[in-house]
């Protein structure tokens, strides 16, 4: 069997989760790893096997490549895509896409010119209550969605952002707690509402950190075209991270998300209840946590499945693009203190 050639640009925190699912797969073969940090990359491709470099570019040029994995800092995850579509590499990129909404834009479209596969991690959707509110609203079990409301509560200290050499500026990460930790919630919400936005109206604030640019505070509303209306509040100056919730107000019952906890009531009285399963784990290497990721391993094997069977590809350029717009439109919205129409 000819098996993918793939590299992972980016040996930070959530490189185990690719470099675990490539490795597990017998139709892909990790050949090199790339990061700025030396020491962190040798180790990884010591662990690996495989080639190190500290230069990207030098890793496309002498490397025969098929696929990369983008495990960057926000800001790398456009212009690594464009140089990797141009030389016909298929993408596999962490979220968000971009820092702005015309450089994904561009990504969707230098992709599709160059007939490369385009993902984009939004893993949570693999989350088995997500799937069963999705499964639920798409079989009209749940009917219309009246209204619907979401909380994100964390804990990112000046300490975390003291740790990180991008994190905490407009310029490298594109903001804060909106694009990096309330994101993979809001994407969820819009999945489920599954209609096209038609306007977005929101706030953003720094209230409790000292040393970043960005907000630690964000809450609004988005509202979409078929009348559906949304509330979310966002914050990482909580003292712990708390479970995320989201809440949906439906025509037949309620559907409520606790972490990855579904439970879904309906007025008729039945409930449904989905949860992640304690005994599904993976492997990654030694010190990661084996129920990390086990939604990576998920949509990882989908993009696979879609470069080497055809099965259709779950979370396209496209469909994040839908995403990228929304949390762009938060921070007009919240910049310009008035509403952003689409």
């Amino acid at each position: 069997m000819t098996k993918l050639k793939v590299a992972i640009i980016g040996c930070g925190n959530i490189f185990p989760m690719h470099a675990g699912s490539i490795v597990s797969r017998n139709d892909a073969e990790l050949v090199a790893v790339c990061d700025v940090k030396k020491e962190r990359v040798d180790e990884k491709a010591s662990v690996y096997n495989c080639a190190a470099y500290t230069d990207y570019l030098e890793m496309l040029k002498k490397e025969t490549i098929d696929v990369i994995h983008i495990c960057l800092p926000h800001h790398l995850h456009a212009p690594v895509t464009l140089e990797a579509a141009e030389r016909k590499i298929h993408i596999l990129t962490e979220k968000p896409m971009s820092i702005h909404y015309d450089d994904a834009v561009e990504m969707v479209e230098v992709a599709k010119e160059n007939e490369v596969t385009l993902g984009v991690i939004f893993q949570n959707r693999y989350n088995p209550g997500s799937q069963l509110i999705k499964s639920m609203l798409d079989n009209g079990e749940l009917g219309v969605i009246k209204s619907g409301k979401l909380s994100v509560t964390w804990d990112r200290s000046d300490e975390y952002y003291l740790r990180s050499d991008w994190k905490g500026t407009w310029e490298k990460e594109g903001g804060g707690v909106v694009i990096d930790q309330a994101i993979h919630t809001m994407d969820l919400m819009r999945w489920f509402v599954g209609d096209e936005i038609k306007y977005v109206d929101a706030s953003i604030s720094n209230r409790a950190h000292e040393i970043i640019e960005v907000e630690d505070a964000a809450e609004g509303v988005i509202a979409y075209k078929n009348g559906v209306i949304t509330a979310f509040h966002a914050i990482n100056y909580y003292s712990y991270d708390a479970p995320v919730e989201i809440e949906l107000h439906c025509e037949k019952g309620f559907a409520k998300m606790v972490a990855d906890r579904a439970t879904v009531r309906l007025h008729d009285g039945s409930e449904f209840i989905a949860d992640n399963n304690p005994n599904e784990t993976f492997h990654y290497e030694n010190g990661v946590k084996g129920y990390w990721g086990v939604s990576h391993v998920k949509q990882i094997n989908n993009f696979y499945e879609s470069l080497i069977n055809g099965v259709p590809l779950d979370i396209t350029g496209e469909e994040a693009l839908k995403t990228q717009e929304m949390i762009c439109a938060v921070y007009e919205s919240g910049k310009k203190r008035e509403r952003v129409n689409f």
